[in-house]
Parts: structure tokens; C-alpha cells; sequence
């Protein structure tokens, strides 16, 4: 890889950590009642559920094993 190509690849690495970082701070901020979602512009609310929402089914994706199996 040339060098370009590494420093586009690893600010698009930090660019993924720090905009969960971001949703933390959202999911934070609501928690406490300094912030509600309907304070966020439309189209930010419906990005922001988008992305919830695949991290959510990818998580799920990767469940083996389900709550309800009790193994132990």
C-alpha cells in the first residue's frame, strides 16, 4: 500500500471508533435528560437509527447463543 493509501485507511479506522464514540455520548446524554432524541435534527435521528439498528442486527447476527439456552 502506498503511503496515501495507509493514512486514508486508518483515518477511515478512527473515523469509525470516534463515531461510536459519538453514539456513546448521544445514548449518554438522553440517559441523563440533558438531551432528547426529538431535540436532533430529522435527518440526524434517522442516521442514527439506521446505525443503531445494523449494529443491533449484527450483534444478533453473531449470537450464538441464545438467552433462552441455558447451558450451565
Amino acid at each position: 500500500m502506498e503511503k496515501d493509501d495507509l493514512q486514508k485507511s486508518e483515518l477511515t479506522a478512527l473515523d469509525a471508533e470516534f463515531i461510536r464514540v459519538l453514539e456513546d455520548l448521544i445514548d449518554a446524554l438522553v440517559a441523563n435528560g440533558t438531551l432528547r432524541l426529538t431535540d436532533l435534527p430529522p435527518e440526524a435521528l434517522a442516521k442514527l437509527n439506521r446505525r443503531k439498528g445494523a449494529r443491533r442486527r449484527l450483534r444478533d447476527s453473531l449470537d450464538l447463543i441464545q438467552d433462552e439456552d441455558n447451558l450451565f
